[in-house]
C-alpha cells in the first residue's frame, strides 16, 4: 500500500514552488527555453534510470548529471545570484532582518527622485539620449566597475551635463545606487527578445537587457523622439509622462 501523508504533500509543494518561481525568473531573463531544455533533461534521466532501469542510458546519463550542477552554475550564475537575493529580501523576512539591521541607511528620499523625473524631462524636450539603471535589491558592483566611478549626490544638472551628446561620458549607461550617482559610461547585457519593437534602439534593448539579468529599474530618453520608457523586471513600458515616472520610481525604488 503507498504511503502517502502530510510529508510528501509539503515535499511536492515545495518543489512545485521552486519550480514555479524559476519558471517566472527564466522568463523575464529571456532563458526560458533553456530551462525547458534542462527539465526536459532531468526527465529523461528519471525515466531511464530510476523507472525504467535502462543501465547504458542511465550510466551515461548519470555521468552528465555528475557534472550537470556545475554546468547549471556557470550558465545561470546570474539568475541563481538574483534568485537567492530575492528570497533574502522578501517583505516576510524584514522583522527578522530588523534586528540585525536597525537603519540600512537607504530610506526612501523624494527628492533624488523629482532629480531624476525632471532630469529626465528635460532631455525628452531637447531629444538628449539618455540610458539610467537604478539599484534596486540585486548589486550592480559588476557593471559599475565597466564605466567611470564619480560617486555623486544625484543632481538634475548633473545628469543632464553628462548625458549631453559632447560630453565624454555620454555613452554608456548611468548607474544610481543609494541615492548617488555611482558610475557612469557603464557597459549593460544587451537583450535578444525578438519581440522588440524595431523602431527601438541600443538603449532600449540595453535596458531589457538589464532588467532581465538584475531587478534594476532603467530608464531610457529615445535620442530620436524623446519619448521615455522604463524597463524593470523583464518588461518595458513605453511613452511615459512625468507623472507616471515619478509614481513608478517612488512605489519601486527603496
Amino acid at each position: 500500500m503507498l504511503d502517502f501523508g502530510i510529508k510528501d504533500i509539503i515535499d511536492i509543494l515545495i518543489v512545485a514552488l521552486l519550480l514555479y518561481y524559476l519558471y517566472r525568473m527564466m522568463k523575464n531573463s529571456g532563458t526560458l527555453s533553456l530551462f525547458f531544455g534542462v527539465i526536459v533533461f532531468i526527465a529523461i534521466w528519471v525515466f531511464a534510470s530510476e523507472i525504467f532501469d535502462m543501465r547504458l542510458t542511465g550510466t551515461i546519463l548519470d555521468k552528465f548529471m555528475s557534472i550537470g550542477l556545475i554546468v547549471l552554475v556557470i550558465l545561470f550564475q546570474d539568475q541563481i545570484k538574483r534568485f537567492l537575493i530575492d528570497i533574502g529580501s522578501q517583505g516576510k523576512w524584514s522583522s527578522i532582518k530588523w534586528l540585525f539591521i536597525h537603519n540600512s541607511g537607504k530610506e526612501k528620499d523624494h527628492s533624488s527622485v523629482l532629480a531624476i523625473v525632471y532630469a529626465c524631462m528635460a532631455m525628452s524636450k531637447s531629444k538628449t539620449g539618455a540610458l539610467i539603471a537604478i539599484e534596486r535589491k540585486f548589486p550592480l558592483t559588476d557593471y559599475e566597475k565597466t564605466g567611470d566611478i564619480i560617486d555623486a549626490k544625484i543632481n538634475m544638472r548633473l545628469i543632464e551635463n553628462i548625458f549631453f551628446k559632447n560630453s565624454p561620458l555620454h555613452d554608456g549607461a548611468m548607474i544610481i545606487a543609494g541615492n548617488k550617482i555611482v558610475s557612469v559610461g557603464c557597459i549593460l547585457p544587451v537583450s535578444h527578445d525578438m519581440d522588440i519593437p524595431k523602431n527601438l534602439g541600443l538603449r532600449h534593448r540595453a535596458a531589457l537587457g538589464m532588467s532581465q539579468m538584475t531587478d534594476a529599474v532603467c530608464i531610457v530618453v529615445s535620442e530620436e523622439t524623446g519619448n521615455i520608457s522604463v524597463a524593470m523586471d523583464g518588461e518595458l513600458k513605453v511613452k511615459l509622462t512625468a507623472i507616471d515616472l515619478e509614481h513608478l520610481l517612488s512605489d519601486t525604488i527603496e
